[in-house]
């Protein structure tokens, strides 16, 4: 590769494809998974080991989605605090989720480790580092609140925290030693890899057209096939396309992108982010930062790249690499490429049982890794044993969020002049 492009740094990772092409004609299954992400791969894992036949449908490749473009942190909990969560939920239904949640990197690893999937899994914890005063006193909130509910986490300041994090720019960092890193294309083609390994079927490029229901079941159609089936998941999430579900009304679109270097090496880059953790600041408009297993440094923050000219995308990467981490120098951008995230106004998931036998999910809110994997669980178990118990939240009625549109392209908007202002260093 030369010069700086358009292209997903985990796609050049994660080169073998996986053998499953377009489906065509009919075929049986007990259950029909929409959606070959990290949520609907883990589902279709855990029916198939039950002994159900499962058929998984992709309307693109494996990974195309969110599952394998993101930053590939393996977060523990939610985008909010726990004791929001429990404030926004209620003590018993919070609670559960914040444990459910909380123990969600443990679950991943062990995937890995259960399927042998090659992934740069690193299980070294990851860092959120406070940018300001301000940030550094809601990190001493998170502290307490986990440490409460018994977390390993360790806010670190100092001299501890500087040769952390590499930089003198941050004021403290929340250790959570239960997270880590992967990456995300190679964890998902890998959980593809076992399904296929294990006798499930998969079909790509085979975008769902109709969902309709028979005496026996659904019917799923595509373009040139159809799934006949007792019962149905949904796992779309900000994918979701076509008037076949109400799913996608559940929830505002929102993007992120990332920047990755040339790879990296020598003294000054073995300082960033020494001890293989990934990190994210308190900005409003985060900044993200980690590496990869060739040493590049990736950069990412909310909104669109693909929009914007390569010098507007190197600008701000330069502006966040030069305060943050002076000591590299002049870094050389190699590609940049932009996700699509399902969000919800409180910031929370949202599962759904729009039918009988039909399950769906929507509002990762960005943790999409450690969250698809135990929600895929845990809806495959309440297929198998019709208990809401075994969920980590209960059911929810679909509510459509009538200013998602506008939502989406507000937050864009703002993003957007955010970037602005930090490429022409008037804000930061």
């Amino acid at each position: 590769m030369s010069g700086f492009q358009q292209q997903c740094l985990w796609e050049v990772a994660t080169p073998a494809p996986i053998d499953a092409g377009a489906l065509v004609g009919e075929v049986k299954a007990d259950v029909c998974v929409i959606g070959g992400g990290i949520t609907g791969l883990s589902a279709a894992l855990q029916l198939l080991e039950a002994g159900k036949r499962v058929c998984v449908l992709e309307a693109f490749e494996v990974g195309h989605g969110g599952s394998g473009r993101n930053v590939g942190l393996v977060n523990a909990g939610t985008w909010i605090k726990p004791d929001d969560v429990e404030a926004t939920l209620g003590e018993k239904v919070g609670g559960r989720l914040n444990k459910v949640l909380g123990e969600a990197p443990a679950k991943v690893f062990e995937a890995i480790e259960r399927y042998q999937i090659d992934c740069q899994a690193r299980h070294q914890g990851t860092l959120h580092m406070a940018h300001n005063a301000a940030g550094l006193e809601d990190l001493k909130a998170r502290e307490s609140q986990w440490r409460r509910r018994g977390a390993d986490v360790e806010l670190l300041t100092g001299a501890t925290c500087v040769e952390y994090c590499g930089t003198d720019k941050i004021t403290g960092a929340l250790l959570d030693r239960r997270a880590g890193t992967i990456n995300p294309m190679g964890y998902t083609k890998g959980l593809a890899a076992a399904l296929l390994r294990l006798g499930g079927t998969l079909h790509q490029q085979s975008p769902v057209t109709e969902l309709h229901k028979q005496a026996d079941g659904w019917l799923v159609r595509t373009a040139l096939g159809t799934v006949s089936t007792e019962k149905v998941v949904i796992s779309t999430g900000a994918y979701t396309e076509g008037d076949w579900t109400e799913v996608q009304r559940n929830f505002f679109r929102g993007y992120y992108y990332q920047v990755a270097s040339k790879p990296l090496s020598g003294a000054a880059a073995d300082s960033v982010l020494p001890h293989g953790q990934g990190s994210w600041d308190t900005r409003t408009v985060l900044s993200s930062i980690r590496r990869d297993d060739q040493g590049r440094l990736l950069l990412g923050s909310m909104g669109k790249s693909n929009n914007k000219p390569d010098w507007f995308v190197r600008s701000w990467a330069d502006r966040i690499q030069g305060h943050y981490f002076p000591q590299l120098g002049k870094v050389d951008w190699e590609m940049h490429w932009t996700g699509c995230i399902d969000f919800t106004p409180d910031h929370l998931m949202k599962l759904f049982e729009p039918a009988p036998g039909v399950v769906a999910v929507t509002g990762y809110n960005g943790r999409g890794n450690t969250t698809g994997t135990v929600v895929g669980h845990a809806l495959a178990d309440y297929l198998l044993k019709s208990d809401t118990s075994v969920l980590p939240i209960p059911l929810s009625r679909m509510k459509a969020l009538r200013t998602a549109g506008l939502r989406a392209c507000y937050y864009e908007a703002g993003f957007s002049l955010y970037h602005a202002g930090q490429c022409l260093r008037v804000i930061l």
